[in-house]
């Protein structure tokens, strides 16, 4: 099994710094295929580990895949944001570590239905949680030129934001737009050849970004985290883009940051003491595949690993 679903990025670094209890409780916050989830429950006793996925098909693949390991995997078909609900209904209120890997699979990319590819015809959905009620056909039709040129921008990153919006709504006055190629198709027009598909990529991930609230979701899940992880516990994240990178890395930043005591200034940080901070940074720089994986896996290119462990 595993065509369907890219290697596991950065496996091997990730387990190391979960520092894996066999006896302890872990959750991975984006099953996928399962391969973090099988590498994390191979290695439990009496342990077990918590994994969320909100994709069917996933859902479905990860459960034959990790069937032999049932005793010690536990499979949770929610949003990782709801991580303190989800978990408090299985009787879990702390946890020895978490690991995310915000990449979108292969299958999922490749599936017609989803409609995430400007490569394949294909409905204009995008909802990685088919139980979302708005999808990107919604968004595309509805939104406004100052609505969507503010999605491709801060979610794209996109230097035509404004131009694009204004292209989409003019072209939907006479048809709504059906297909992620009726899309394409206006996204690059006026696009030199040599741009397109970085626009394009650009374009569609800002959709599925905003259709699925990803970036909300993983600041709210990673608070929680933080909450519900032990003394000595650690969190793992390995993102694909920027935007999820800046996310983790402030977020971190932050909580290891000394904390003011209450009634004390900000301006007097040097009578702080370092050991409210919550957090101990394990990652200064984010870490990176190898060259060695980067040849194998050409998926991890971008991927950067950061790593931090809640303070005893």
């Amino acid at each position: 099994m595993g065509s369907d679903y890219h290697e596991p990025v950065l496996l091997r670094e990730a387990i190391e710094a979960l520092a894996i209890d066999p006896t302890g409780i872990y959750v991975d916050a984006t099953l996928g295929g399962g391969g973090y989830t099988e590498a994390i429950a191979s290695r439990l006793s009496t342990g077990k580990i918590y994994a969320f996925d909100t994709d069917p098909y996933a859902l479905d693949y990860a459960a034959k895949r990790l069937s032999e390991l049932r005793d010690r995997v536990v499979i949770i078909n929610d949003n990782f944001r709801e991580l303190r609900e989800a978990l408090g209904k299985h009787g879990i209120e702390m946890i020895d570590g978490i690991v995310y890997d915000l990449g979108v699979s292969s299958h999922q990319l490749d599936t017609a239905s989803i409609g995430l590819s400007y490569r394949i015809d294909a409905p204009l959905d995008m909802r990685l949680d088919p139980r979302l009620k708005s999808n990107a056909r919604d968004l595309v039709n509805n939104a406004s030129v100052a609505e969507l040129a503010t999605i491709f921008r801060k979610y794209g990153e996109e230097p035509f934001a404004g131009r694009i919006a204004r292209r989409i709504v003019e072209a939907r006055a006479g048809n709504p737009l059906e297909t992620t190629h009726e899309l394409a198709a206006i996204v690059s027009t006026g696009i030199r050849e040599d741009k397109k598909n970085s626009v394009l990529s650009r374009i569609f991930q800002a959709l599925r970004i905003a259709v699925n609230e990803e970036l909300e979701s993983l600041e709210l899940s990673l608070q929680q985290a933080i909450d519900l992880t032990k003394g000595g516990g650690h969190i793992v994240v390995i993102s694909y883009h920027s935007l999820e990178d800046r996310i983790v890395k402030e977020l971190f930043r932050r909580e290891s940051a000394p904390l003011a005591e209450e009634g004390s200034l900000k301006s007097l940080r040097s009578s702080i003491d370092f050991d409210l901070a919550r957090l101990v940074l394990q990652t200064k720089r984010p870490v990176v595949p190898d060259q060695e994986e980067q040849s194998r896996n050409p998926r991890s290119r971008s991927a950067k690993m950061r790593v931090a462990q809640k303070r005893t």
